[in-house]
């Protein structure tokens, strides 16, 4: 399934001492001993499955030393107090969204092997310190006209690689104002550096345009808003994972989604073969973009061979895809992406098998209350499916209904070879379990 493609244009910067190269026609590496006392600082906001589950089991397989830099200390000690596969980790409390204290905390604890983090919040502020230490990392620039979605439809527009009509709304512009004329009706409102498809929402005239930007606007205060033409088709993913030097597809999801005006994630299914031709214009807009190195998201529209992208994300694939799409390909692809951050080159070829298929399914709340009955983990393997069942939402807790993954109360991962009996697998688990939410 993956392919590569050759990256030019970017600034070399030295390989931390102790951490082995990596020549880019070798043979896929299998996760070992990098150096016992390089020592990576990873940046996080809360603990997600990709860090507790992908990325710490990665660096203890790599023989790294980790710092964990975060404004959550407390609850990522809590997480990884039952690791037993999780490398000792330094949890120290940081306030990783300002760049400024992040040079500052790592100055004081030494100097680093790397600096990573897969959180979408935080990759300008790992760059920079990246940048600064003299370490491998991502170009700031690229990362922020990632995150700023705004921004990234500038950047795509005056590179010449896409236009979709948008508008920037700051916290105090008028919704009714000359930025919005010409925008076709229906579009979509969105925050402009928001995650997770939380408040963006298909609008259908000015009014309601207005309504909506008040009740975002009460909800997140000062917040920048982004208007846009609709996109209308098939919703797709693109993963990619490069060094710099090379830019590796590792494959593409397609995405079904909730019902309009709103835009939940319900299912992802790995799509076999090698990637369609909309992908290879996906890639040539993100090199528009400079994105190119470790690992990066990208959701598009398809249209005929056009790849529509509606955002960047520049991090790995989250709640739990990266998971599938690493059973899927049968590749270490963590410990992959953390190499790339130790200044190692990734192989010509990764290794990743042809016939892997995955399916990712989502269990979501119809309505706000208490989550009263639900199964409890599960993993099985039968007839050449490996199905792996994670709670999202514990029995008891009460929520609000968010529209957005904040409604997920379990998570399906289902892998093997053959796509019919992946989908009979889901299916079947979905209708021998409850889950009930009591008002």
């Amino acid at each position: 399934m993956a392919t590569s493609q050759d990256q030019p244009g970017r600034r070399s910067r030295p390989r931390p001492q102790g951490a082995p190269a990596a020549g880019g026609n070798e043979p896929a590496p299998t996760p070992g001993p990098a150096e016992k006392q390089t020592r990576l600082h990873l940046l996080a906001l809360n603990p997600t499955d990709s860090v507790t589950h992908g990325f710490l089991p990665a660096a203890a397989a790599l023989g790294l030393a980790v710092t964990l830099l975060t404004d959550q200390p407390d609850a990522h000690r809590s997480a990884y107090a039952k690791g037993a596969s999780l490398p000792e980790t330094d949890v120290v409390g940081c306030d990783v969204r300002d760049f400024r204290e992040v040079i500052s905390r790592i100055g004081r604890l030494g100097r680093p092997g790397a600096v990573f983090t897969n959180s979408d919040h935080l990759q300008v502020q790992a760059a920079l310190a990246a940048d600064y230490f003299g370490l491998p990392g991502k170009d700031w620039k690229a990362a922020h006209r990632a995150k700023d979605k705004a921004q990234l439809r500038r950047s795509l527009a005056a590179a010449g690689a896409d236009t979709v009509r948008s508008a920037e709304l700051g916290p105090y512009d008028d919704p009714a104002g000359p930025e919005i004329l010409g925008l076709p009706f229906p579009c979509v409102l969105k925050p402009r550096e928001g995650v997770a498809s939380e408040d963006v929402v298909l609008v259908g005239d000015p009014g309601e345009l207005a309504a909506r930007c008040r009740g975002i606007r009460a909800r997140r205060p000062g917040a920048a808003l982004v208007v846009e033409e609709y996109l209308d088709g098939p919703l797709h993913t693109l993963e990619t994972l490069g060094d710099g030097h090379v830019l590796h597809t590792l494959g593409t999801f397609r995405t079904g989604l909730s019902p309009l005006p709103y835009f939940v994630e319900e299912r992802l299914t790995l799509l076999p073969g090698p990637p369609r031709p909309h992908a290879a214009d996906a890639l040539r807009q993100l090199r528009a973009l400079g994105v190119g190195f470790g690992a990066c998201h990208t959701e598009y529209v398809a249209q005929g061979d056009r790849a529509r992208i509606v955002e960047v994300n520049y991090r790995a694939i989250g709640d739990q895809c990266d998971l599938a799409l690493a059973d899927a390909l049968g590749i270490p692809l963590f410990a992959y992406i953390l190499r790339t951050h130790l200044g190692e080159r990734l192989p010509g070829h990764l290794g990743g098998r042809a016939d892997g298929r995955a399916r990712v399914e989502y269990v979501c709340a119809d309505r706000g209350g208490t989550l009263t009955r639900a199964p409890s983990a599960s993993d099985t393997e039968r007839d050449g499916v490996r199905l792996v069942y994670r709670p999202l939402r514990g029995t008891g807790e009460a929520h609000p209904l968010h529209r957005t993954n904040r409604d997920y109360l379990g998570v399906i991962r289902a892998t093997g070879t053959d796509e019919g009996r992946i989908g009979r697998a889901v299916e079947e688990f979905l209708a021998a379990q409850r889950w009930e939410i009591t008002p």
